[in-house]
């Protein structure tokens, strides 16, 4: 007897298909204007936007991320296409242009009513899943109170996903094969933006778990590395694009101590991985591609940066795979979850309490357990539909 085809893919009850991001300036007008948007509320005194704004300006005052989400957006669409899944692909960021209030509104304007999200990061924690939580719900109630009901699910934390997991070591076998002979013995440097410590212990359902998600991840890619290159790869876990005030305690070691130290201690060549990167982001280009590039070259200490996962195809693939996965869990079945690592698949749902928002804990965030989604009303006032 033959085996059974597998079956086809199928994004049922879904109607469209949401790329969420964090936006960033097209512009050097728009710098400033982004900056305050991202801080909003925050009360970072202007002095510290005019620093990280010229970070920007370095670069011409154009943030790389909406042409890397742009190329996503077609490296998607095409592996859509390849499986025959033909729902419509809209990109929404939280922060600019084009804003996710107004990708929600395309969609629902084109027939879509239950629409699943893919947001562009990989962790646990308050401004990498809550965050984006709490703005979807604002645009969902934003959207019944025009009378436009679309309901938002989105597919869980894929940082331990085979697909992310096999492209993050695909970059750094490349850098490793990038250096010279003499410097293959070199040191595994993974690096993911910094937050606050009162961030990392309420990230998760638990506590911890946007450094211990990262720690995984890193086991999985030096142990898997390691092996195709006949290497035992030390690594380390750094941080980068640290901000506040210098009394708030953030997640360490800063990348350039951690360069300094590990040449103090004779280490002559560094990978570096930016591990907690999507795609190479302001905090890439400028954190680690010049900062950190440039205290390598001060202290004599070859660098190699391996790629972020970008477009590659393990990783497109594994976004697809994951939203075929949540519309089967969707329509009540139990499809395989995969994950690479010791700590096993996400929750599909965020329990509640999961990332807390420690400033305004009241705000409303979709796709948690304690979601109630708000209906359209002919008033258009949704007090109480949360």
């Amino acid at each position: 007897m033959e085996n059974a085809a597998p079956a086809p893919d199928d994004l049922r009850p879904y109607d469209a298909l949401l790329l969420l991001s964090f936006g960033g300036p097209e512009g050097p007008d728009d710098v400033m204007p982004f900056l305050e948007n991202v801080t909003r509320g925050r009360g970072i005194p202007r002095e510290r936007l005019a620093d990280v704004a010229e970070h920007y300006l370095h670069f011409g005052g154009r943030s790389p991320i909406n042409d890397q989400n742009r190329a996503l957006l077609a490296a998607l669409r095409a592996e859509l296409d390849r499986r025959g899944l033909d729902l419509p692909l809209v990109w929404g960021n939280r922060n600019w242009d084009p804003y996710l209030t107004d990708a929600l509104r395309e969609a629902h304007d084109a027939g879509a009513r239950r629409v699943l999200a893919v947001v562009t990061s990989a962790y646990s924690s308050y401004s990498g899943c809550r965050q984006y939580r709490e703005d979807l719900a604002a645009s969902v109630v934003a959207l019944a109170g025009e009378g436009r009901t679309v309901a938002v699910d989105k597919v869980r934390h894929y940082f331990n996903a085979p697909g992310f997991v096999a492209a993050n070591t695909a970059a750094v076998v490349d850098a490793y094969r990038g250096l010279p002979a003499e410097h293959r013995d070199a040191r595994l440097v993974f690096v993911t933006h910094s937050v606050p410590d009162a961030m990392e212990d309420a990230s998760g359902p638990h506590g911890g778990a946007y450094s211990g998600q990262h720690r995984d991840v890193c086991a999985s890619v030096a142990t898997a590395a390691g092996d195709e290159l006949g290497l035992d790869l030390g690594w380390d876990l750094v941080y980068c694009s640290r901000s506040g005030p210098p009394t708030q305690p953030w997640l360490e070691p800063d990348v350039n101590d951690h360069l300094r130290a590990l040449h103090a201690a004779g280490t002559r060549a560094v990978v570096v991985s930016p591990v907690g990167f999507v795609s190479d982001h302001m905090e890439v280009r400028f954190d680690i591609d010049t900062e950190a590039a440039e205290t390598a070259e001060e202290l004599g200490l070859v660098m190699a940066r391996a790629a972020t996962v970008g477009t590659a195809e393990p990783f497109v693939r594994e976004l697809v795979d994951l939203a075929v996965e949540r519309a089967a869990e969707a329509r009540g079945e139990q499809p395989a979850r995969p994950a690479v690592g010791e700590w096993g698949p996400s929750h599909t749902v965020c329990p509640v309490g999961c990332c807390r928002n420690l400033r305004t804990p009241e705000r409303p965030a979709a796709c948690g357990e304690d979601w109630q989604q708000p209906v359209a009303v002919a008033s258009g006032d949704t007090a109480g539909a949360v």
